[in-house]
């Protein structure tokens, strides 16, 4: 009976000293290292814009932060497109991040315009949903976050057939690999290679910790 009872004591030591060992799954990494993640792994949700929930729900209020509607016209009869959009209502509001493309509505222009960078003084970000029209058809919609592409982008063809969708966060296509300077907090892009149809697209980026980028 002596030797049963170590027989049993000695599996159960076994398994309790297993159990005290931390589970890693293979492959896994911490976001203290360097290597690199697709944003497609952040948990926030961008395919719609994140209005204010209160008693009574704002209009013109898209991730938090207050908009003014805009639109611009080109061209004449049923060649006309129309734009409907939203800009920051702060005009001097800036996007603090790094984005390769920079939509904002130029007022001296009237129009809506795409760089590399952006003076408030010439104009102010696109925030908000965006959506681009011939007549009644839709050729293009998505969301704006201080001027660059987020959330979900469809583009579609006279017929209305989509041609074209793709996913952003802040400016970047989704399947893009990224490193950050502060891992944790993720705010400090570090570098950027743009990945869409699991293809790159575009250059690789390499940025000083000021958001200047030092490869291109």
């Amino acid at each position: 009976m002596k030797h049963l009872l170590i027989f049993l004591l000695i599996p159960m030591m076994s398994f309790a000293q297993q159990g005290n060992e931390p589970r890693i799954q293979e492959g896994q990494f911490t976001f203290d290292t360097d290597k690199p993640f697709k944003l497609l792994t952040l948990d926030e949700k961008v395919d719609a814009p994140v209005v204010s929930k209160k008693k009574k729900r704002k209009k013109k209020v898209f991730y938090g932060i207050k908009t003014k509607k805009g639109f611009t016209r080109k061209g004449y009869g049923d060649k006309m497109t129309l734009e409907l959009f939203y800009v920051l209502k702060k005009r001097d509001e800036k996007f603090t991040g790094f984005a390769r493309d920079i939509f904002w509505y130029d007022y001296k222009r009237a129009e809506i315009r795409k760089t590399t960078t952006f003076d408030p003084k010439k104009g102010v970000l696109l925030h908000g949903p965006y959506k681009k029209m011939l007549g009644d058809i839709v050729l293009e919609e998505g969301i704006f976050y201080k001027g660059t592409k987020h959330g979900r982008w469809m583009t579609y063809n006279v017929q209305d057939l989509v041609q074209n969708k793709s996913k952003y966060y802040k400016g970047w296509p989704k399947e893009s690999y990224v490193t950050y300077y502060d891992p944790n907090e993720r705010k400090h892009l570090k570098e950027v290679t743009p990945v869409e149809y699991d293809e790159k697209n575009g250059y690789y980026y390499m940025l000083f910790e000021d958001r200047r980028a030092a490869v291109q």
